[in-house]
């Protein structure tokens, strides 16, 4: 039998996600794809840590700094009254930070291929920084754009390592469909492992027939997963 309450909980946290990383990392993407600052090399090398760094790793410094004497997890805290790990909202801030890199690097690299000539004729024209990048550059890079949101939506919906530190095993909380995947076999029962896993496989095979048709829109470079 399928657990379609991990099922679900999974989408959620896969579609807030890329919510998320659409809204932060298009900024993030536009300033590596300009600056020229002697740090930019640095930043990136931030950005792209989770592609290399264990996934257990990541979570255990997550876990930290959201722990009731972390930073975020104390500022969380004072601001709301509840804790940020072990809850939605800690799976969220994580698996925006675990997925950064696979939104971020193929909008990096769609806004570069924006000829600068446009956004200089889109300026002497009197249309502002914010104006001609949602007119002139967000339109030109819609196959990067939207090869980031299915990459990080995808990468999302299938993490263990990470959501597992930061947000343990709490039924229609944190239980996502990897952890209950992995409590079914290792309760050996698996058949219902089998049917909890059929849907990642189908949405995986999805998001790859539409990844790979987007390439067709636009050349942008595919992060490795550990």
């Amino acid at each position: 039998m399928i657990d379609w309450q991990a099922v679900w909980l999974s989408a959620r946290l896969a579609a807030a996600t890329t919510a998320v990383l659409l809204v932060v990392g298009m900024p993030i993407a536009w300033w590596l794809a300009r600056s020229r600052r002697p740090w930019r090399p640095l930043v990136e090398a931030v950005v792209a840590l989770p592609l290399v760094l264990p996934p257990t790793v990541l979570g255990f410094y997550l876990l930290v700094a959201m722990g009731p004497n972390g930073p975020l997890g104390a500022l969380w805290a004072g601001t709301t009254g509840g804790r940020l790990a072990f809850s939605f909202e800690g799976l969220l801030v994580a698996s925006v930070v675990y997925s950064l890199p696979f939104a971020v690097q193929p909008f990096s690299v769609a806004f570069a291929a924006v000829d600068r000539s446009l956004l200089e004729t889109s300026w002497t024209l009197g249309r502002s920084g914010p104006a001609t990048f949602f007119r002139v550059v967000v339109p030109l890079s819609a196959g990067g754009i939207l090869t980031g949101m299915v990459l990080a939506f995808a990468h999302t919906l299938g993490e263990f390592g990470v959501v597992l530190m930061v947000g343990g095993n709490i039924p229609d909380e944190t239980r996502t469909v990897s952890i209950a995947i992995y409590d079914r076999v290792q309760a050996l029962d698996y058949d219902g492992a089998a049917a909890t896993a059929l849907p990642l496989l189908l949405v995986s095979f999805a998001v790859l027939a539409l990844t790979y048709a987007l390439r067709g829109l636009t050349v942008v470079p595919w992060p490795t997963r550990r």
